[in-house]
């Protein structure tokens, strides 16, 4: 029986990916200037994240889901370090941004639970 974190982590990731929809500006505005195509990168994460949210809530793809993640999770860490180091983010008071590189560990942690 699949656990209530499972459900969770699904709805999180589910709805982080529409919300890449709803908001793209969120998204794009924490892009690194050397990332390509930022409008596709935002879609393509937001699809992503949709697509292995709902992944995770299937038994027979729920730990490809979880790898899949994973492997996002660490993709879009560039973008937590461009908040960290960018003058463009100091608007946010500095232990939030600084509070998004730790928790990028805990969240592949979480994923991987469901490996």
């Amino acid at each position: 029986m699949p656990s209530l974190s499972l459900y969770i982590q699904a709805v999180v990731y589910i709805a982080a990916g529409f919300n890449h929809f709803i908001n793209p500006k969120t998204y794009l505005a924490i892009m690194p200037p050397y990332v390509p195509a930022h409008h596709l990168m935002v879609t393509l994460s937001g699809l992503a994240e949709i697509i292995l949210g709902v992944g995770l809530l299937f038994p027979a793809t729920r730990s490809l889901s979880a790898w899949g993640l994973i492997l996002l999770l660490v993709a879009v860490f560039p973008a937590n370090v461009y908040m960290v180091t960018s003058n463009r983010f100091r608007h946010f008071p500095a232990w939030i941004r600084w509070a998004r590189l730790p928790l990028q560990g805990v969240l592949i942690w979480w994923a991987y639970q469901f490996t």
